[in-house]
């Protein structure tokens, strides 16, 4: 005869597998979204926030994001789990270095989603064995319409900032999310509170005032979805607050005051690859598409495509105050990309001399013969 081990025995044992499997922060949450979220997220929504990121508003997928049990209508619990990737530097430090490249600190290694989803099906696993078969789960990890940083802070783990990410008392802002729903009941823990206080750094740090209020973020203006989700040219009134930011942008990340307690990750696969560290945006230059995808191989950097990746190396060599880049930008009015060719002509018009720039028609024939890139030379000519 067996005896029922008590909720928070069951919840020390589930806390301690998860940090046995690589996790740092364990919390388990009711499947709700509090009233309060879920009309941030209906006012991100209605406002068109969201940008170009359609599925924010799919009529299918909206109500799952507002109520998980719609997701999941037998999910009794929502176990949420942290791993910390906090930088051992300052992330902020490149911007001091234009020829250089910034990346966020969550890309400069491997894809954090594949090592995240294995730990959660691991853990998964167990809960299942524990419960002899009885229980069911679902592991997610970016990869459903899940409000994660609502349930972090329901589950105790940290609470959602003003910069709208989730903040740890422990580990600053510096924690990757994933979830497992299951069936099992288990004790919910008590709701972290806001300890941003009155503090507004991370909304006043932001290059592009993306933040039209504490704990509201319009995604249009944000240098991370500029970058990575934005498709075709970055909008004129962005391109000199990016700066050399090539790939997402950290610094409401990092300038959150709680960081003084955070720790720097001893996960390998989150320590920043050496030729990430301070890249050359001169190197990025010559990468042809072979030479992205094998460079950036296990990379979240892979994703967005070698077009939008050059896009951005663009706009920074443009910032750069660089001339030495010219050549190699020169080269690339001939690629295949329009969008490429597009934000080349936009570097060399920051890079130029005028007369030099007005020049490009003549040693650049195709320039008048491409409708994409000829809008851009007539746009920056304007500008000059």
């Amino acid at each position: 005869m067996t005896t029922k081990t008590p909720d928070n025995i069951k919840f020390k044992m589930l806390q301690a597998k998860a940090r046995e499997i690589g996790f740092d922060v364990c919390g388990v949450a009711r499947p709700k979204i509090d009233a309060r979220n879920q009309q941030r997220l209906d006012e991100f929504v209605a406002g068109g926030e969201y940008g170009s990121m359609a599925w924010m508003n799919d009529p299918e997928r909206l109500p799952r994001r507002r109520d998980p049990e719609i997701l999941w209508p037998d999910v009794k619990s929502v176990i949420v789990l942290g791993c910390n990737y906090g930088p051992a530097e300052n992330p902020m430090a490149l911007l001091d270095h234009p020829d250089r490249a910034m990346i966020s600190v969550y890309a400069k290694n491997k894809d954090y989603h594949d090592l995240i989803k294995k730990r959660l099906k691991q853990l998964a696993r167990w809960v299942v064995e524990q419960s002899g078969g009885a229980e069911q789960v679902k592991v997610f990890v970016d990869t459903a319409p899940v409000l994660e940083k609502p349930l972090g802070q329901a589950s105790g783990i940290g609470w959602q900032g003003k910069h709208t990410n989730l903040v740890s008392r422990e580990f600053g802002s510096w924690l990757f999310l994933g979830e497992i729903f299951t069936t099992l009941d288990l004790p919910e823990a008590e709701p972290e509170i806001d300890h941003c206080g009155s503090c507004t750094k991370c909304l006043s740090a932001c290059p592009t005032d993306a933040f039209p209020a504490p704990y509201k973020l319009d995604a249009r203006k944000c240098i991370s979805y500029l970058t990575i989700e934005h498709d075709g040219p970055i909008p004129l009134e962005f391109r000199k607050p990016m700066g050399n930011r090539i790939y997402g942008c950290d610094d409401c990340l990092a300038v959150c005051p709680w960081n003084k307690f955070a720790t720097r990750t001893e996960e390998l696969a989150f320590i920043p690859r050496v030729e990430l560290t301070a890249p050359r945006l001169a190197d990025f230059l010559d990468l042809d598409d072979a030479g992205f995808r094998a460079f950036f191989t296990g990379s979240p950097i892979k994703r967005i495509g070698r077009a939008k990746f050059l896009r951005n190396v663009l706009i920074a060599a443009g910032n750069s105050k660089a001339p030495r880049l010219i050549p190699r930008i020169e080269n690339l009015l001939s690629d295949e990309s329009a969008l490429i060719r597009a934000s080349a002509v936009w570097a060399l018009s920051q890079l130029m001399s005028a007369a030099e720039f007005a020049s490009l028609k003549d040693t650049h024939a195709k320039i008048e013969s491409d409708p994409v890139v000829l809008a851009e030379w007539d746009q920056a000519s304007n500008a000059a």
